[in-house]
């Protein structure tokens, strides 16, 4: 790991899992600076943390160990899971976000993203659609890493899913039924409108606007059969 993470920053703001790490969590700071973003992420009154900081020159900083609970995804699920805390390991990319203007993730730090996660993903054994943003696990509350973050990247490393191109247009029956198979792909339904966002600033992030149509469905319906029979290789999603 020498070669991987840069220097140590000791976040107080852990405490011990209960599950066995089956994911990991993007985000970004959404603070203005980066020693802002340190300042808080290891400040024990502001009670949140990452196991992982990386700055946008490709700096990386651990927080929180790996085996314990670092607190970054909050009110939370994906799949089932309630506790992504426990479940998940978080890196924090150092983003302005859309608070204090959100821009593209630099060379350097995608660079030094892909080969952490790369190291952290084969020691785990994550499958690679665990592989998400807050977003994602938090759709009704976050918006990280966002439109900008290149998802694309990463499936071409096996480090995210990839976007498939849809065949055809595909309309549900109903919106009960798609969001059945959202909530099956693994997102909380609850509000509804903002999983669809969520999935949109993911899968189709020119056009984020909640609402189901008929490439959005073709777009879940063949996630669905990725993650259910696995890429050709053999390999499982």
């Amino acid at each position: 790991m020498s070669d991987l993470v840069h220097r140590d920053s000791p976040s107080p703001n852990w405490n011990e899992r209960r599950l066995p790490v089956s994911m990991v969590v993007l985000h970004y700071t959404g603070m203005a600076t980066a020693a802002e973003a340190l300042a808080r992420l290891t400040d024990p009154k502001a009670e949140v943390s990452a196991h992982y900081m990386i700055d946008e020159d490709g700096t990386v900083t651990r927080l929180v160990p790996e085996d314990k609970r670092a607190w970054h995804a909050g009110r939370a699920y994906w799949r089932g899971i309630d506790d992504v805390n426990s479940a998940s390991i978080g890196i924090e990319l150092v983003n302005p976000g859309h608070e204090f203007g959100y821009r593209p993730f630099p060379e350097a730090q995608m660079g030094s993203l892909i080969r952490l996660l790369a190291d952290i993903v084969w020691r785990h054994d994550i499958e690679v659609g665990n592989i998400v943003g807050h977003s994602d696990v938090a759709p009704a509350r976050k918006m990280d890493p966002g439109e900008l973050f290149d998802w694309p990247r990463l499936a071409r490393f096996g480090l995210a899913l990839p976007t498939p191109r849809p065949r055809i247009r595909l309309l549900h029956e109903n919106p009960g039924a798609f969001y059945l198979s959202l909530e099956r792909f693994g997102y909380d339904i609850t509000d509804g409108r903002a999983a669809v966002r969520a999935f949109q600033r993911r899968f189709r992030p020119r056009i984020i606007d909640g609402e189901i149509d008929g490439e959005v469905g073709a777009l879940l319906f063949e996630l669905l059969m990725l993650r259910d029979t696995g890429p050709g290789d053999g390999g499982q999603f």
